[in-house]
């Protein structure tokens, strides 16, 4: 089982590599990394108390691949933005890589997710405002993006209480 524990930390060199397009012979791995990315993320939410998404790479799996856990599960292979708007929001970030620490950050108040499913069908899902972010959040995992690189400025960190 997964914890919190497996969650690459910040530091870890690995979280800043560029990810793998997933390959469709690999489909049958991903329901097993789904169900990794799904116990680490619960067990933040226990700890933590937060976590709607989390990135393969965030456990090691350097594949692009993202699971969010909303309303529903959504499981996005090799996604796609597109039309991210021009209107910016700022919100206070945080990260299951980085628990105890929120960075203030912009983001896209709208975009489309292109994405693949879990049964390879193409997927297009126009977001905003919160789920935005939390795309773009998730996106920027595959390529080696954290949002401390994406700080507002530099009195932009926070602990959390």
């Amino acid at each position: 089982m997964k914890t919190t524990d497996d969650i690459l930390k910040l530091g870890d060199p690995r979280l800043y590599e560029i990810c793998e397009p997933v390959l469709k012979e690999e489909l049958p791995i991903v329901q097993a990394w789904v169900k990794d990315l799904h116990e680490a993320m619960e067990d933040i939410r226990a700890r933590y108390g937060f976590g709607r998404g989390i990135a393969a790479p965030q456990l090691g799996i350097m594949k692009r691949l993202f699971y969010l856990n909303l309303d529903k599960s959504y499981i996005i292979i090799n996604p796609e933005i597109k039309n991210p708007s021009k209107e910016l929001f700022e919100i206070w970030d945080d990260c299951m890589s980085f628990p105890n620490l929120l960075v203030k950050v912009k983001r896209h108040q709208s975009l489309t997710l292109e994405y693949l499913d879990e049964n390879w069908e193409k997927q297009s899902w126009n977001v905003e405002g919160a789920i935005s972010e939390l795309v773009q959040h998730e996106y920027d995992h595959l390529d080696g993006i954290l949002c401390t690189m994406r700080a507002v400025d530099w009195k932009a960190f926070r602990w959390k209480s």
